[in-house]
């Protein structure tokens, strides 16, 4: 009897198994464009990419399940980045992930009314991607890089390391909207502490290093290195300067210090992809993303490399070191 039993509820289960496929292959899988603004090798690509993944599998949007990924990596590179939105846009996708300033401007260029959401952006509404942060008004939406009043905090902690501090040069992009902002705010911090600051271009590796070799020349200053794809160009570049310089410098970017950087004070970058994920669920829900607000990072870290400190013959300050998220020794 049992064993009859058995048989039976192997014949029902069995002849379940079609439907069960038949409902999974029903399934629609949905599209979503992802245009990175650096080379799959660089260390932020890859962990960036799979925290964004993971987001959204913990939203029920597994890859090759119910949804495909199309991934290219603009390397900041402003034709290639051109080429793989006008290539993305071409696939027709739910939705696309734009990393950068420079990834979104070629995206919207190619399309007003496809669904974006970026990530990384420094001044969204400057760059005209959005009306305002609460209404954004078009195609576009996501996470802003920063708040300007952040860049008066680098400032800040350059006088900590360097206390007779009297001029900073301003590594920044002129012909971002972003870069200008950013220089902003440092000078009006810097006219509160009593401290001359001075722009640096980023326009190509001979203007920074005549630039820097220039600034070097005067005592007890020190660099501010804003955010930009400027500075993700040439950080190397920069990072080798301020060394051979001896040079104090302050970064947004906590990826540079662990390259050789002095110290950073940013967002959390991984977050902002994490936050992504749920916008873009959003979206494939059929959200607008007019009716999502722009937001500003949330989570902050502030990375200090002792080896370089030691190298320009710098003592970092032990309640600077107490506060740090990463401490490089």
């Amino acid at each position: 009897m049992r064993r009859r039993n058995f048989i039976a509820g192997l014949a029902s289960t069995t002849a379940a198994w079609p439907v069960a496929a038949r409902a999974q292959q029903s399934e629609p899988m949905r599209r979503i464009g992802v245009l990175m603004n650096v080379a799959a090798d660089q260390p932020l690509g890859q962990p960036a990419l799979a925290v964004f993944k993971q987001g959204l599998q913990q939203l029920g949007w597994n890859d090759g399940r119910n949804v495909r990924f199309d991934i290219r990596w603009g390397e900041n590179d402003v034709d290639r980045v051109r080429k793989d939105a006008t290539e993305l846009v071409a696939l027709s996708p739910d939705v696309i992930l734009a990393v950068g300033t420079l990834s979104v401007a070629a995206v919207q260029r190619v399309t007003s009314s496809l669904p974006i959401v970026f990530v990384q952006v420094s001044d969204p509404v400057g760059a005209g991607f959005v009306d305002s942060l609460s209404r954004p008004g078009r195609n576009a939406t996501g996470f802003m890089l920063f708040e300007y009043s952040l860049a008066g905090k680098w400032l800040e902690l350059l006088k900590q390391i360097v206390p007779r501090l009297t001029h900073a040069g301003v590594l920044r992009d002129a012909e971002n909207p972003a870069g200008i902002a950013q220089f902003g705010a440092i000078r009006t911090t810097a006219s509160s502490l009593g401290i001359d600051v001075s722009p640096i271009g980023l326009r190509d590796a001979a203007e920074i290093e005549r630039a820097i070799a220039d600034f070097a020349r005067s005592a007890n200053g020190g660099l501010i290195v804003t955010s930009g794809a400027g500075v993700s160009i040439h950080r190397a570049l920069i990072v080798s300067l301020a060394a051979r310089y001896k040079l104090a410098a302050v970064y947004s970017d906590r990826l540079i210090v662990t390259s050789g950087g002095l110290i950073s004070y940013g967002p959390e970058l991984l977050d902002q992809f994490r936050r992504a994920a749920g916008y873009v669920d959003r979206i494939l829900k059929a959200a607008k993303p007019t009716d999502l607000p722009v937001q500003a990072p949330t989570k902050f870290e502030l990375a200090i490399n002792l080896k370089t400190a030691k190298a320009l013959g710098l003592t970092i300050p032990q309640s600077l070191q107490t506060s740090a998220d990463e401490v490089i020794e």
